[in-house]
């Protein structure tokens, strides 16, 4: 599949669609999409009766069969994020089967678009994000300016397209941290509503 046909179907991810004109480096925060982690052996199978397809590889992502995603972040560990399927994995795993365990997901939740998104990285991130197959649907576990973060690298519109999670308690750092550099590159934060 065409990686930015791919990334393109995020427009319909959870009703937000994309501005048509985007700028050397953008950040929108997207903290509001609603997230369910779950871990444990029995896990995947758990999602199975759930009926939620999950990646095949750890570190490695799909879409969910509604337009959300779901990311395998190691062998017996997911993340979904999508504004209807995870309130419900929310409310099916508040008294789970024994070797499930529901993982509390309050992140910070961003995106970075834009042709100066690499120099962004380059500065912010010692993982070589260019030597990747996004074709792949990598997840990368790395950090970012100090911070532990998970990467979804992609191309949207024909411009570098990642989205980036890290725990709430460092996402006021990060967030300034990111549009500071981003201020210097030309770009900087746009508003939620310009993706509704």
């Amino acid at each position: 599949m065409n990686p930015t046909k791919r990334f393109n179907m995020i427009g319909d991810f959870n009703e937000m669609q994309v501005v048509d004109n985007v700028t050397e480096l953008e950040i929108v925060d997207l903290s509001f999409i609603p997230r369910f982690g779950v871990k444990g052996e029995l896990a995947e199978a758990w999602l199975a009766t759930q009926s939620i397809a999950v990646p095949d590889f750890p570190n490695s992502w799909c879409f969910l069969s509604k337009g959300g995603i779901i990311a395998r972040l190691g062998t017996n560990e997911f993340l979904i994020e999508d504004r209807t399927i995870a309130p419900q994995l929310i409310k099916a795993c508040k008294s789970p089967p024994p070797k499930v365990y529901p993982v509390l997901r309050q992140d910070l939740a961003i995106a970075l678009i834009g042709t100066k998104v690499n120099e962004l990285l380059l500065q912010t991130c010692n993982f070589n994000f260019q030597s990747l197959s996004i074709t792949e649907n990598p997840v990368i576990l790395t950090s970012m300016a100090g911070v532990n973060v998970t990467v979804i690298p992609g191309v949207l519109q024909e411009q570098p397209f990642y989205r980036i999670w890290c725990d709430c308690t460092f996402g006021v750092y990060l967030w300034q941290t990111l549009n500071a550099i981003g201020s210097e590159l030309g770009g900087g934060a746009i508003a939620v509503k310009t993706l509704l």
